[in-house]
C-alpha cells in the first residue's frame, strides 16, 4: 500500500500502480461474479467487471426496469442473466449483493440459503451488516464479507471508467472466512473501475455515507440551494437570476474547478469582494450547521435513519409516495426555471 499525507495526517492508499488491473485479473481468473440487483450500482459495477474480462452473471427480478435494462446492456437470459435468485448465487464464487437496501433485506434469507463454504459476500455499502438488528442481514462464518463502496453513482463509476479516470472507492474486510478476503477485494475494487482505494470499515463506511447523502452531497446542498433561491425570489429578482446565481453559477463553473483544484484555490482566484465575503461567511454557515451535523449524525448512528429508510421503502405505497416527492422538486419554479436554463446552454441548443 502507498503512503500519502492528507492534510498532514498519513494513510495508506491502494493505487492501480501497486495493484495493476493484470494482477486484479490474475486474483479473479477463476471466479465467477454474481451480480445480484441491476440498479445503478449493480450495473455500473457488472459492465465494467465484464469490459475488463471478468466472468459476470446478472441475478435480476424479470419484469422490472432492472430486467429490462439488463437485456439492452447485452446480458442474455439463461445464460448470463437470471431471475432467480437463487440460481445466481448458486452459481458464483463472488456475490455481490447491490439490491436496495430494503431489498436486500427482503431477499436476505434466499440468499443466506444458498451460500456455501469459500464463497464471497460483497457489499458496496455498510448498511445491512451493520444494523443486522433491523435488516437481519448476518453472514454466515464460511464466507469472506468484503466492500467496496465507489465514492460516486453507478452512472459514474460506468461514465468515469469509460472516460479512463476511474473513481476512489473504500474497502473492507469484514469477515474473512477463506484467509483470501484482503486479495479478493483488491482485486474487485480494481476490477469495478476504482481509481484508488483507501481503507475503512462497514460501521465507518455507512456512517460516513448516510451523513454525507443527507448532508452536503445531497440534502444541505439541495436545502441550502432553495433557501437562497426563495430569499432572491423575494427581493424581486427574476427566475432566471435567481437560479443563475444560486445553481448554474455553482455547478457549471465554480464546482468543477473546486473539484480540479481545491476551495483554497477557488478562494485565492476570484475577486476580492467574492473572496472577502466567501471568507467571513463561510465561517458564519459553518456555524450555523454544526449543529444540525450533530443531531445527523447521532440519528445514523443509532440507527434512526436506518430504520426510516426500511420502513418508508417497504410501504406498499411507497413507489406513488415517492413519485410525488420527486414531482415536487421537478415542478417548483426553481426547477423549472433550471430546466429553461439548461437548454440555453450553447452545447444543449441547436443549430438555428
Amino acid at each position: 500500500m502507498a503512503v500519502l499525507e492528507f492534510g498532514g495526517l498519513r494513510e495508506e492508499v491502494v493505487t492501480r500502480g501497486e495493484f495493476p488491473l493484470s494482477k486484479a485479473k490474475n486474483v479473479l481468473r477463476d471466479e465467477i461474479v454474481a451480480i445480484i440487483g441491476y440498479g445503478p450500482q449493480g450495473q455500473g459495477q457488472s459492465l465494467n467487471l465484464r469490459d475488463n474480462g471478468i466472468k459476470v452473471i446478472i441475478g435480476q427480478r424479470k419484469g422490472g426496469n432492472g430486467w429490462k435494462t439488463a437485456v439492452e446492456d447485452g446480458w442474455i437470459e439463461g445464460e448470463n442473466l437470471f431471475d432467480d435468485i437463487a440460481e445466481a448465487v448458486d452459481k458464483a464464487t463472488v456475490v455481490q449483493y447491490l439490491l436496495s437496501d430494503a431489498g436486500q433485506k427482503e431477499q436476505w434469507p434466499i440468499v443466506k440459503d444458498h451460500l456455501r463454504d469459500g464463497q464471497a459476500l460483497y457489499f458496496s455499502h455498510g448498511f445491512s451488516v451493520v444494523f443486522k438488528d433491523q435488516t437481519g442481514v448476518v453472514p454466515p462464518d464460511f464466507v469472506d464479507v468484503i466492500l467496496v463502496a465507489p465514492k460516486g453513482a453507478g452512472r459514474t463509476v460506468r461514465s468515469n471508467y469509460l472516460n479512463g479516470s476511474g473513481i476512489n472507492a473504500s474497502f473492507a474486510v469484514h469477515q474473512d472466512g477463506t484467509g483470501r478476503a484482503r486479495e479478493r477485494v483488491l482485486a474487485l475494487g480494481i476490477a469495478v473501475g476504482s481509481g484508488y482505494l483507501f481503507p475503512t470499515t462497514f460501521e465507518k463506511e455507512v456512517y460516513s455515507d448516510l451523513t454525507g447523502e443527507r448532508g452536503v452531497l445531497m440534502g444541505a446542498i439541495a436545502g441550502v440551494m432553495k433557501a437562497q433561491y426563495d430569499l432572491l425570489r423575494k427581493m424581486g429578482h427574476s427566475p432566471s437570476e435567481a437560479f443563475n446565481e444560486t445553481v448554474e453559477e455553482a455547478t457549471q463553473s465554480l464546482y468543477p474547478l473546486i473539484g480540479k483544484n481545491g476551495m483554497d484555490w477557488m478562494f485565492a482566484s476570484c475577486s476580492t469582494t467574492a473572496q472577502r465575503g466567501a471568507l467571513d461567511w463561510s465561517k458564519r454557515f459553518e456555524e450555523a450547521v454544526k449543529p444540525v451535523f450533530d443531531e445527523l449524525y447521532e440519528s445514523v448512528k443509532t440507527g434512526r435513519e436506518t430504520r426510516r429508510v426500511l420502513e418508508s421503502c417497504s410501504a406498499p405505497d411507497y413507489r406513488a409516495r415517492l413519485t410525488q416527492e420527486l414531482d415536487a422538486w421537478k415542478n417548483s419554479e426553481m426547477w423549472q426555471a433550471g430546466s429553461t436554463v439548461r437548454r440555453l446552454r450553447p452545447e444543449n441548443r441547436k443549430e438555428e
